[in-house]
Parts: structure tokens; C-alpha cells; sequence
């Protein structure tokens, strides 16, 4: 079975002892108090929205594109500094999420554009909304917690669901087809490349023995399948993170082809960015910012755009406080075009 490999997954382990510290290096959870909030409200909390805002800058009339809009969060922020002239547009994979974010840029006076659609396709999402260049844009590569914590998408093993992990319902390879289809040596070169797991080659080989006397289907299964393939000082209490989260993980860039689609979006930001527009981007994992950093690199020697983070601007103490899911992340950006800043 012949895939096309891409970006980073996060996902909460079963073990609350070292959920929290695992959640905080992969950039997923909100962390908010299960009491106090409800289903709408989960994923509200923007990743380093006040640098964003410091570097976009945002004026009545300009454009916003917002790759991944999520819950809406970064998106609502820009929304309010762009008055009735001003136009947002986002995209999201999960189509959920995209009716959530639309209901919710309903109220700003801007006009609002809400795709589903992922950002590898940002390119033909602007030219059917007649949009030639835009002046700001967001890629916040993290996931909200809805998605996370929903068992039945797949992408944790705090509770037990289908072996899914599409953010995209419609997109036809799940998690199972993979676990349950691929040789065991391209099984293994996935867990190694996208997950950086050490014990790639015998987890496949597992993998490959469990599933020819029945197919792995659940995400409890894959976990316990991948922890006995680990020594008992490095699975349950005595372990930091889950053994499964790193085989978790490139399944879930495996499945969604991020890192394609983020490939697809370095390449196309030049075409898309007006003069003197800023284009930003959140990773979560090296995975993702090394490429985004050696893209933005390039940009600046070819003098393209210049780079207005030569370091990634991550959380303070106060935000991580505020929202844990903001630990790892890394912020970079550039500015195209004639107005860029000397």
C-alpha cells in the first residue's frame, strides 16, 4: 500500500499521571475546567494570539486568511479590528469546526468566508471567492481540544473508539486501513519518519501478527499493542509519556497528509501574500517548524520576504498558565513585498 506521508497529531494518553505533561509538549489540549465549560466552548482559547496580533497589525479593510480556523479563535480576534470594510476568510478541515467558526464570525461586521476545506487547497478556495492576495495569514498547526477529546474520532486512547484519526470525514483512509493494509517494512518506515519511534520495526512486526488473526480496529487495542512492545521500566506509572503516543501520532500524519499539506502551503505563500502582507505560522513539533523555518529562511535570502521572527516567539509563563496547550508552541513569521520593514 503506497502512501503519501505529512504532519504532526497530538494525542492524550490513558494514564492521567503523565497526561498533562505529554499534552503540554504536543499541543493539543485547552485544558479548561470540565465543569465550567460546555461542548461550544471547548477550543477557545488562541495559541499566542497577542504576538499575532502585534505582527499583523490589523486594519479596517484588510484581508485575513486563517488556514486552520479551528473553533474560531484567532480568527474572532482579527474579525473585530477590521471594521465593515474589512473581509475574513478561514478554512477548516472538519466540517464541524467550520460551522462552528461560521456561527461565530456571524456577529462582527466584516464579511465573512467560512470553506471546508483543507489549506493544502488555499489556492483554489481564493479564486472561487474571487480573492487574488490577502494581507494577513494564519496557520495555527496545533488541533482543538473537540476533536482530541471526541473517542469516537480516533485520535486519543483516554477512552476507546474507532481507529480513525481523519480530521476530514470525507477523505476515504483511516487509521485501521493502514494499521491493517501496509507492509510491514512501509508500516514501520512511517512510524520511524513521521513518529520518530525507535522501536518502529518491532512494533510492526507486532502489528503484523496481531492483525493476521484478527484486524485492529479500536485505539485501546493499538495501545496496549504497541506498550507491550515496549520493557516494563518504560510503559505505565513509571513512564513519562505513553509508549503508543509516538505511534499515534504518525499514524495521524499518515491519515491527514499534513505535512504535504503544509508543503503545499510554503510553496504557495508568495503567490498569495500581498505587498508588505505577514504570513504566520504555529507549529508544535520539529517536524513541522523545521520546515517552516527553513522555508521562511529561504524567503528572506532570496529576498522574497523578510523574516520577522529570526527566533520563534513562544508562550511566557503567564500564557502557559492560561492555556497549557500553548507550551510547545512555536511562532514564525514573514513579511512579503515592497513595504517590508528595513
Amino acid at each position: 500500500m503506497h502512501l503519501s506521508a505529512s504532519v504532526t497529531l497530538w494525542l492524550k494518553p490513558k494514564n492521567t499521571r503523565y497526561a498533562q505533561d505529554h499534552n503540554r509538549q504536543n499541543g493539543y489540549s485547552v485544558h479548561m475546567d470540565q465543569q465550567s465549560r460546555t461542548s461550544d466552548e471547548i477550543g477557545h482559547i488562541p495559541v499566542l494570539a497577542d504576538p499575532i496580533m502585534e505582527l499583523f497589525d490589523a486594519k479596517p479593510g484588510m484581508i485575513y486568511l486563517d488556514c486552520t480556523a479551528g473553533r474560531g479563535g484567532h480568527a474572532s480576534l482579527v474579525a473585530q479590528k477590521l471594521g465593515k470594510t474589512g473581509r475574513v476568510i478561514a478554512l477548516d478541515a472538519d466540517p464541524a469546526n467550520a460551522d462552528f467558526t461560521r456561527q461565530r464570525l456571524s456577529s462582527y461586521p466584516c464579511q465573512s468566508d467560512v470553506l471546508h476545506r483543507n489549506f493544502a487547497q488555499v489556492t483554489t478556495a481564493l479564486d472561487e471567492l474571487g480573492v487574488d492576495k490577502v494581507d494577513m495569514l494564519l496557520a495555527d498547526l496545533g488541533f482543538a481540544s473537540n476533536q482530541m477529546d471526541d473517542p469516537t474520532r480516533g485520535m486519543t486512547f483516554q477512552a476507546d473508539g474507532p481507529l480513525d484519526m481523519r480530521l476530514n470525514p470525507d477523505i476515504p483512509t483511516t487509521a485501521a486501513d493502514l494499521v491493517n493494509r501496509m507492509a510491514e517494512r512501509e508500516l514501520a518506515d512511517v512510524l520511524f519518519q513521521l513518529g520518530e519511534e525507535r522501536l518502529s520495526r518491532r512494533i510492526a512486526r507486532k502489528i503484523v501478527q496481531v492483525r493476521e488473526k484478527e484486524p485492529i480496529k479500536n485505539t485501546l487495542a493499538l495501545a496496549e499493542l504497541v506498550s507491550s512492545c515496549y520493557p516494563p521500566n518504560q510503559r505505565g506509572k513509571r513512564a513519562r509519556i505513553h509508549p503508543a503516543t509516538r505511534t499515534f501520532m504518525a499514524l495521524r500524519i499518515a491519515v491527514n497528509e499534513e505535512l504535504m499539506a503544509l508543503e503545499r502551503l510554503l510553496d504557495t505563500l508568495p503567490q498569495i501574500i500581498k505587498p508588505g502582507g505577514v504570513a504566520a505560522i504555529i507549529s508544535f513539533h520539529s517536524l513541522e517548524d523545521r520546515r517552516v523555518k527553513q522555508r521562511f529562511l529561504q524567503f528572506d535570502q532570496n529576498d522574497c520576504a523578510k523574516r520577522l521572527t529570526r527566533k520563534p516567539i513562544v508562550a511566557d509563563d503567564a500564557q502557559i498558565r492560561q492555556n497549557p496547550r500553548s507550551r510547545s508552541a512555536k511562532l514564525r513569521a514573514v513579511q512579503f513585498g515592497s513595504d517590508m520593514p528595513a
